[in-house]
């Protein structure tokens, strides 16, 4: 538990709470599992929260978001998952415990509700096997039935059955996204198994749901212009389009976007809409009847899909703003950026040709933005705010303000004393004739 605190952001820490403290109430067996264990265990950052509950997962999940505030993002009937916003711009997954049985290889599965056991016993990958107990009485267990830890340790990726490539031919693209990502290899069997569903030719199977997934996870990726290249090796960036490949595939773009994404401090970047960037990128080398050919592959989503295509628009409006924006103080710069959605910020980074444009982006995103989330709700409540009311959030922008216009003080350094002369004894000469 300890390191799971550790490896949270302040945000994520209260969702964690407020969804343990849900399922003890409505007498539920919590675990954090997936991705976040994985990146937990394995060192990385974690991006999204993953639990799994035995039971109603759905009814839980959509009951949590009326009384936290959540917003849900995708419910999946099939297999009793929800994703969920939360506020903080922290994204969760709530899973019911399952079983999944294929009838054939790449056929639509039979879901049974099971234990958390045997739900860790079912999945893709042994590092996705891992899970924590959040319950009450069990808090901190920790469940590895596959081993998934030992392969952590080694970086590699094991598929835990002898079928799991087989049976959902979509796991090949997590297996090439998350060998990416983690930089691991991949066990022999494994490979051995990848081969044979490409010989096979599985992957035509896959259906636009979990393509248009699988395209969405590798968008919040931070490397995902290095995923895509991956893919394109493998020849399976066909599936979302022909024509992604050679120079319409745009490498250059998604690389200039990764340098500007690692170059942010870590756990001070605005929300971002991560998707948009991504499509506009994605599309911005093709005709515009391969754009709609891959919107109807997949089944984007028109409103995902206008938002990036308006994305360079609202980027220029907002660029000629700041540059002709009159700015003397920090303060007056945060105010002003602060109301812009995150994903302009880092178009303008890529894009943006003016000087100080490109200045005062990166001084809110590298300076003032880390200095003002050092403002917490602590120190606002120490000077008479309630959190949720107007005043709270007038005193929380007031304190920022004061934070950010502060003159850093001068440090005056003292001169050390001179040495005391040397001792004068017998058989010391003195005058201008002694030696020394």
């Amino acid at each position: 538990m300890f390191m799971l605190e550790s490896h949270l952001t302040g945000e994520q820490s209260k969702v964690v709470a407020e969804v343990r403290d849900f399922a003890e109430h409505a007498n539920l067996n919590l675990f954090l599992t997936g991705g976040a264990m994985r990146d937990m265990m394995g060192g990385f950052a974690i991006r999204d929260l993953d639990f799994t509950v035995e039971g109603p997962a759905i009814k839980f999940a959509k009951t949590l978001a009326e009384k936290a505030g959540a917003e849900v993002l995708s419910v999946d009937d099939l297999r009793k998952s929800v994703e969920l916003l939360f506020p903080g711009n922290v994204t969760a997954s709530i899973s019911m415990a399952r079983q999944e049985k294929y009838p054939k290889p790449a056929s639509k599965p039979q879901i049974h509700p099971a234990t958390i056991h045997e739900d860790l016993r079912g999945r893709d990958f042994t590092v996705n096997a891992i899970a924590l107990s959040l319950g009450k009485a069990s808090r901190g267990l920790l469940l590895d039935p596959a081993n998934g830890l030992g392969d952590l340790s080694v970086k590699e990726l094991r598929a835990i059955g002898n079928h799991a490539l087989y049976d959902d031919p979509s796991r090949i693209l997590r297996m090439i996204r998350l060998k990416t990502r983690l930089a691991f290899g991949i066990d022999e069997r494994t490979l051995s198994q990848y081969k044979s569903v490409r010989e096979a030719k599985l992957e035509a199977k896959i259906p636009a749901t979990a393509l248009e997934h699988e395209v969405r996870q590798i968008a919040v990726d931070g490397l995902a212009g290095d995923i895509l290249k991956a893919l394109d090796d493998e020849k399976l960036l066909t599936l979302i389009s022909p024509a992604l490949t050679g120079a319409k595939l745009n490498l250059a773009g998604f690389q200039k976007l990764q340098k500007i994404r690692q170059s942010l401090p870590f756990g001070s970047v605005p929300p971002i809409n991560s998707y948009s960037l991504f499509l506009f990128l994605l599309f911005e080398k093709l005709s515009p009847k391969e754009r709609s050919q891959i919107v109807k592959t997949i089944g984007l989503d028109k409103a995902e899909v206008e938002a990036a295509a308006k994305l360079e628009s609202k980027s220029n409006k907002v660029e000629k703003e700041l540059a002709a924006a009159k700015i003397n103080r920090p303060s007056a710069l945060y105010a002003l950026l602060s109301k812009v959605p995150g994903e302009i910020l880092l178009f303008l980074l890529m894009r943006s040709g003016h000087r100080i444009v490109l200045d005062r982006v990166k001084n809110y995103l590298q300076k003032y933005l880390p200095l003002a989330q050092e403002v917490t709700e602590k120190d606002v409540i120490e000077k008479g705010g309630q959190p949720g009311t107007p005043k709270f959030a007038k005193l929380h922008q007031q304190l920022i303000a004061a934070r950010l216009d502060a003159r850093p003080k001068k440090v005056v350094v003292e001169e050390p004393p001179p040495p005391p002369p040397p001792p004068s004894g017998p058989g010391r000469r003195s005058g201008s004739f002694a030696r020394s």
